[in-house]
């Protein structure tokens, strides 16, 4: 796991720039630095940085990477696991290769197929080719979205982009301003949802998506969807003893290392399924210490006890309210967006823990978006007697009757019923409703598209998918990448440790999107031929138990008086009144603190903002 940096054009003292572009991501790769510079002229000048975290072929895995003569260059951030598969078909065309890395597989793939690269490769990775006889640059970015790519263009046509913002901003033509549609979704969403991001004129290149960028242009494509309306005709055990196998599979590819490899560990299905099958010599697991001294806000013991019937030694920490304080700030500088999904905050301690002992580790994310194991994909018990007893026709003419009546009463009850997600479903997170965000907000930031508009473009392209499936593939292509990849990646390289998802493999999902809806959530729950699956390797206990996340005690910790007056200190601040009705937002802060509300993810949302704009527009 790395992290790269890089510019196009002439400019006076670049290669001073570019140094300080990739010292800002040290974190990325504390091990190895690399650099090219090539090009004479502002037409053909390329900049290209790396830090490197030594994984595979510890001594000769040097980046950045040229082919034979030198001509072809490479930079790659990420793990390719069918390298080797692909390296025996180069070697067969030619090619020579002179190390054991998967980055080579990339240099001379993009040699030989061109554009076609990404789309065969499984792995996670971004990655930027440059051929400086044909000053063509290409670069992709992974099915899913686990690893990061930015980039932006400057006033004079410069390309800039990097693994992370923060390094673009060393770079003295980057454009340093707030992106001032961006706020209003995020209210909604608690992850930046638009492909540009807080910093206007910067963006993402979304998931699944290659380009290549030559003679000042960039050109951008989709190179894979997934597609859930295909369904196999095995039955459920069936299902089940094909994602057993595949998961396994995937995870012994995923354990590649030349380092050691440990696995998170939770007292839920996905990472227990996960540590099951790698069977490492360590787990990592954190925990809160609470109020009332209760099990609500802490799995360690359930990981603990796992743990100890696999005979794996697992480390284990309780998390204080006063850690958790003194690293808010430090979060949000690594998510270099505002992010306000509470379990970043474990998250960063664990990894933190993790990071003493190892230099990769297993993570269970992706299970829930594959195989549908989040509560909002199942039906409540009213909605599902109302399926049974009303017709869909009827059912669908009452959806579409109340679907423009945004304050009828039982509006989204008649939408569910209808099957009609696109109306009420924006994903996992759903946090300031758009009246609630435009009430708080001042008007030059509530002027953002909100949740549904950014929703729609995505349903648009599934119209023809079943209900579960065009909620499971809104959740793949916006919070899968926006919230829950970006923040295990974000969070991880922070203290220099690699994150591997096997779930989210290519040959995973290529069974994944075949399973019947029926098999993922039916009358016995959620994830239902995934938990049949992991029960072949985990107890009762652990495939069949409820999904609980990385709950954080954060109600609890705002209702003192000590952190209390840590939020109001930000929600009080001059600057605070450029975005928002500050006495609104104290409102919420007084009726959360005098037990007249639950505002904790309100308040979070709006202060996980002004951290980050202070660190990034006032502190810098």
């Amino acid at each position: 796991m790395c992290g790269f940096v890089g510019f196009t054009g002439l400019r006076e003292g670049r290669e001073a720039i570019l140094h300080k572009m990739a010292d800002r991501i040290i974190h990325r790769g504390p091990d190895m630095e690399g650099y090219h510079l090539s090009g004479e002229t502002p037409a053909d000048a390329v900049a290209l940085g790396f830090r490197r975290l030594s994984i595979i072929d510890l001594a000769a895995g040097r980046q950045p990477m040229y082919n034979e003569d030198g001509t072809v260059v490479c930079v790659f951030n990420g793990e390719i696991y069918n390298f080797m598969d692909l390296r025996t078909e180069l070697k067969a065309r030619g090619h020579i290769f002179k190390t054991r890395c998967d980055t080579e597989v990339i240099l001379h793939g993009f040699e030989e197929y061109g554009t076609k690269l990404a789309a065969m490769l499984r792995g996670m990775f971004a990655f930027v080719v440059y051929d400086t006889k044909t000053r063509t640059m290409y670069g992709a970015r992974d099915m899913f979205g686990i690893k990061p790519f930015y980039y932006t263009q400057t006033e004079a046509g410069e390309l800039l982009f990097g693994s992370e913002i923060k390094s673009l901003l060393e770079h003295p033509g980057f454009r340093r301003k707030v992106n001032p549609e961006a706020l209003r979704p995020y209210l909604t969403f608690q992850y930046s949802a638009m492909n540009e991001t807080f910093f206007k004129g910067t963006y993402k290149l979304p998931a699944a998506h290659w380009f290549t960028y030559q003679d000042g242009q960039l050109h951008i494509e989709r190179y894979w969807d997934a597609d859930f309306r295909r369904k196999t005709a095995k039955s459920f055990d069936e299902c089940a003893e094909e994602i057993d196998a595949r998961v396994r599979e995937s995870v012994a590819a995923h354990r590649i290392s030349d380092v050691k490899v440990g696995s998170f560990l939770s007292g839920g299905v996905d990472s227990s399924y996960i540590t099951a099958c790698l069977m490492p010599d360590d787990t990592f697991s954190v925990g809160f210490e609470t109020p009332d001294g209760g099990h609500k806000f802490d799995e360690t013991t359930e990981a603990a006890e796992l743990s100890a019937k696999l005979g794996i030694h697992n480390f284990r920490e309780m998390l204080t309210k006063e850690q958790c304080l003194d690293a808010f700030a430090d979060i949000q500088y690594h998510m270099d967006e505002p992010q306000s999904n509470l379990s970043s905050v474990p998250l960063w301690f664990l990894a933190e823990l993790a990071a003493k002992d190892v230099t990769v580790v297993l993570s269970g994310e992706g299970a829930d978006e594959l195989f549908a194991g989040y509560a909002w994909y199942e039906d409540t018990r009213e909605v599902a007697r109302y399926k049974r007893i009303v017709p869909r026709a009827i059912r669908r003419a009452l959806g579409r009757f109340v679907e423009n009546k945004h304050y009828f009463k039982g509006r989204n009850f008649l939408l569910k019923g209808a099957e009609m997600p696109e109306k009420w479903f924006v994903g996992q997170a759903f946090v300031y409703r758009e009246d609630e965000a435009d009430d708080v907000l001042k008007p030059a930031y509530a002027k953002g598209p909100d949740a549904f508009e950014l929703c729609a473009p995505v349903y648009g392209r599934v119209k023809n998918f079943c209900a579960l499936s065009k909620q499971q593939y809104l959740d793949m292509n916006m919070w899968l990448p926006g919230d829950i990849l970006l923040k295990a990646d974000k969070m991880c390289m922070a203290h220099s440790l690699e994150l591997r998802v096997p779930f989210l493999d290519k040959k995973v999902m290529e069974f994944a999107e075949h399973v019947p809806a029926r098999f993922r959530v039916n009358e016995n729950g959620n994830k239902q031929v995934l938990r049949h699956a992991a029960n072949r390797c985990l107890p009762d206990e652990w495939a069949t138990r409820p999904k609980k996340g990385f709950p954080v005690p954060l109600k609890f910790w705002l209702r003192e008086q000590k952190y209390y007056d840590y939020v109001k200190e930000y929600f009080t601040a001059p600057w605070a009144s450029e975005f928002f009705d500050t006495g609104k937002l104290m409102q919420m802060l007084d009726d959360h603190f005098e037990g007249r509300a639950l505002n904790q993810r309100k308040i979070y949302t709006a202060l996980t903002f002004l951290i980050w704009y202070k660190r990034y527009f006032i502190d810098e």
